[in-house]
């Protein structure tokens, strides 16, 4: 039976499960300011810079806000979409939102609302969550676009969307994804992704490089997990590929300051390759579930010239799994695995139980009394 509401009771919402889609961030344009806003907001998080905040501020506002907005607005530059006016990343995120989305629409009909964030810059993770619940959303599963787990990426992505629910009256139910590292569909999909760009080529690769994000060594003996889960992805992928130790090695790049990072650089371990005689390169980001100023402008202009100058050919660089098909299925299975529950107590109100089957993401359905 249907509750009278009083005259003044603010509107009912429909009942539904909030997808929101964390990625790292964006500037808004490629402008001093724009640049400088966002840098400060990314170079700020302690997650991402562990040193003494006292004298890291000094540094980051006198010195570095200064220049790197500059050398910053550059390589956006290269790379902007100008049609839109946007980043690369902000332009695939937004893709990936609506294919996931309409993918989840055939599972799910209307009952999981699907959106996207971002960690720095906007679309802000606080303005995202606030827009799920306007749509009725007291369930919110957070979605960390990173395979890999690292307390600079997924970890500050959470703390974002946590520091947002500490001012929110009415807080929904929230679950967050965790890593896909070694999710036998992301490998699958990203060995697909290499052998369908080898194919394009008229030569072969003596190496295909798996090139990571770098991260200071220390934050790996303090017990972040993110070099072990990038170690593990290189060794499924060498494996799927049914490749030698020897075609496919990781490295890691992204540097930033002076202290010891993950091991081998990138740019160092491509030129050396060159000098031994591993003069055809490819490379594959697989830490980045999206294109970004770090593929489209570090990995194809500064690693590709590092590579060039010491003898290297041929470089060819394997795009992010971005918006592919392949990639859209693989995180629709991992959203449909961790709403287990949450869409079944959704779609029972319809006299429906939506259910996930144990070990094959494949969704049972099962008529409610």
């Amino acid at each position: 039976m249907m509750a009278i509401l009083p005259p003044d009771h603010p509107p009912e919402l429909p009942d539904k499960v909030g997808v929101l889609l964390l990625n790292l961030g964006t500037p808004d344009s490629t402008g001093y300011w724009d640049m400088r806003r966002y840098l400060k907001e990314f170079l700020s998080d302690q997650r991402v810079i562990e040193v003494n905040p006292f004298f890291w501020k000094i540094l980051l506002n006198v010195v570095i806000l200064t220049k790197r907005p500059f050398s910053s607005g550059e390589a956006y530059e290269k790379i902007w979409n100008k049609e839109r006016d946007e980043s690369p990343l902000r332009t695939i995120t937004r893709e990936q939102c609506e294919k996931l989305a309409s993918l989840l629409k055939d599972r799910f009909d209307d009952s999981v609302v699907v959106d996207w964030g971002m960690r720095y810059g906007n679309p802000s993770t606080a303005s995202r969550i606030e827009a799920l619940q306007q749509q009725g959303c007291q369930r919110i599963l957070l979605f960390p676009l990173y395979p890999q787990y690292a307390a600079a990426t997924t970890g500050t992505a959470c703390d974002q969307a946590f520091r947002a629910l500490m001012k929110t009256r009415w807080q929904p139910a929230v679950r967050t994804v965790p890593a896909y590292h070694d999710h036998p569909g992301y490998i699958q999909a990203l060995a697909h992704s290499v052998e369908r760009h080898l194919a394009t080529l008229d030569w072969e690769p003596d190496v295909l490089v798996t090139s990571f994000h770098g991260l200071p060594k220390r934050y790996l003996l303090a017990g972040d997990p993110y070099h072990c889960q990038c170690q593990k992805t290189a060794r499924l992928l060498r494996e799927t590929l049914g490749w030698p130790e020897d075609r496919l090695q990781i490295a890691f790049q992204s540097l930033f300051g002076k202290e010891e990072w993950l091991r081998p650089y990138t740019v160092d371990h491509v030129a050396t390759l060159a000098k031994t005689g591993k003069t055809k390169l490819a490379i594959i980001a697989p830490g980045f579930s999206a294109d970004c100023v770090e593929t489209l402008e570090e990995i194809q202009e500064e690693i590709r010239e590092a590579f060039e100058e010491a003898g290297g050919e041929r470089f060819t660089y394997i795009p992010c799994l971005n918006a592919d098909d392949d990639h859209i299925a693989v995180l629709a299975d991992i959203t449909t695995r961790e709403l287990s529950g949450w869409v079944g107590a959704v779609g029972a109100a319809d006299g429906v139980d939506l259910a996930v089957e144990p070990g094959t993401g494949a969704l049972a359905v099962a008529s409610g009394g």
